[in-house]
């Protein structure tokens, strides 16, 4: 591909004239759009098995680790997700067009404000394939355009996947540039897909640190995002030791690779004696390393607890893992556990396990997140368990959308008047 900017432009300005007819398309359009690419899925598995094989072999051969191997990889449960997805994005109402708020007002006419769609969304992504049947299915139903940017490790299953979504709206009668996947792995792609204000109205990341970071400094489209997954669970000291063990096992083992996985573990020290030991038992069956404060060490060491320790630093408080390793610290009650949550929290997802409901209801009133929890293993934020259908990403920032961004988080409000005839005295 010779020019880059030629070609990126000439997406956009496809995007854009498709954006104008996604906005009026119908909801039974929409729907059935999605019910085609559902069925061409189920129908393709063995192929985009293939493909996904393909990707993967390649990501093996330069070395990537295993979290990054598990994010790239289309499994059979991947692929029934996807189409689950798919279909309850369809099921869903459609929020386009929807009026609310009508009021009258003293002049005679009526002010309310209108849901629509923001247009055509530029998707940046790394690694994980399924982002492009749920960026697009979300995209599609809210009425906007997408350019879907994925990485060269995915390339395979993402140009076979891109061909199963053109053909369902070809055949559905809408607009094939709808979705269109970026066929670069050009970085000076991206670096163009992020300044085009006059054919982008947002831009959506889902990737690392190092991407995140970038398009922080670099795009002047306005973005929805989130930097790092730092998440807590914090065991009160009026927890049901049993529900404490299933939730942070849960929340830290059932995959390190994502961004809703707990990476500190806080207990109250009034209950460590008791909880401690059998919460780090459980871990070192599950082969997590665990990083722990002094208080934590001296109560494991008294236990006679035999499995390895390291030494917590400042610098743990504060890190993504995305790994088999635990931040272990006690911390006196809520007002600390919350206190450190603050400080320390990426403010993506956070968990209290208590019985007591007055200190359940300060957790989630206080903790600054976009998803607090009680109760509930932290890799339940997630737009799929929200019943969202799925999710385009995942915002820890405070406007337009926070926390798993579905449907809703794809529109915009505009101001509508209804009147009869009324002029401004």
């Amino acid at each position: 591909m010779n020019d880059i900017d030629e070609y990126m432009t000439e997406l956009g300005r496809r995007a854009r004239r498709a954006s104008r007819a996604m906005a009026r398309a119908s909801t039974a359009a929409k729907n059935a759009a999605l019910g085609a690419v559902a069925d061409a899925i189920e129908r393709e598995r063995a192929a985009l098995k293939e493909a996904n094989a393909r990707d993967l072999a390649r990501a093996r051969d330069k070395g990537h680790d295993a979290a990054f191997i598990d994010r790239l990889t289309l499994s059979e449960k991947a692929l029934g997700t996807m189409v689950e997805g798919l279909r309850q994005v369809a099921a869903l109402p459609d929020p386009i067009g929807e009026i609310s708020g009508l009021k009258f007002r003293p002049s005679g006419i009526q002010v309310g404000q209108m849901r629509v769609p923001l247009g055509v969304i530029g998707i940046i992504y790394e690694s994980r394939p399924n982002v492009t049947i749920d960026a697009a299915a979300l995209c599609l139903k809210s009425g906007n355009a997408t350019i879907l940017r994925g990485g060269s490790e995915a390339l395979e299953c993402n140009t076979a996947l891109a061909r199963l979504i053109g053909e369902a709206l070809e055949e559905t009668g809408l607009p094939q540039d709808a979705v269109q996947v970026v066929a670069t792995a050009d970085r000076a792609a991206v670096g163009k897909l992020i300044t085009m204000t006059e054919y982008v109205d947002v831009i959506v990341p889902r990737g690392g640190k190092s991407l995140i970071a970038r398009l922080m400094a670099e795009a002047r489209v306005p973005m929805i995002k989130h930097l790092d997954g730092i998440c807590h669970v914090y065991v009160d000291d009026r927890a049901d030791l049993k529900k404490a063990l299933n939730v942070c096992d849960n929340a830290k083992t059932h995959r390190y690779g994502t961004c809703n996985t707990m990476e500190t573990l806080l207990v109250a020290r009034a209950i460590a004696a008791e909880a401690l030991p059998m919460l780090a038992n459980t871990f070192r069956e599950r082969e997590v390393e665990l990083r722990v404060d002094a208080a934590s060490r001296a109560v494991l060491n008294e236990a006679r607890f035999d499995g390895p320790l390291i030494d917590a630093t400042e610098a743990d408080w504060s890190t993504e893992y995305l790994a088999p390793i635990l931040s272990i610290k006690l911390v006196d009650d809520l007002d600390e556990a919350i206190d450190h949550i603050n400080t320390y929290s990426s403010h993506h997802t956070d968990a209290i396990v208590t019985e007591d409901h007055d200190r359940a209801m300060r957790f989630l009133r206080e903790v600054d997140s976009a998803s607090v929890m009680v109760n509930a293993s932290t890799r339940f934020a997630d737009g799929f368990e929200f019943g969202l259908g799925a999710e385009i990403g995942i915002s820890n920032d405070k406007l337009h959308a926070r926390g798993p961004v579905g449907l809703d988080g794809l529109t915009s409000l505009k101001y509508v008047v209804l009147g009869h005839g009324e002029i401004r005295q």
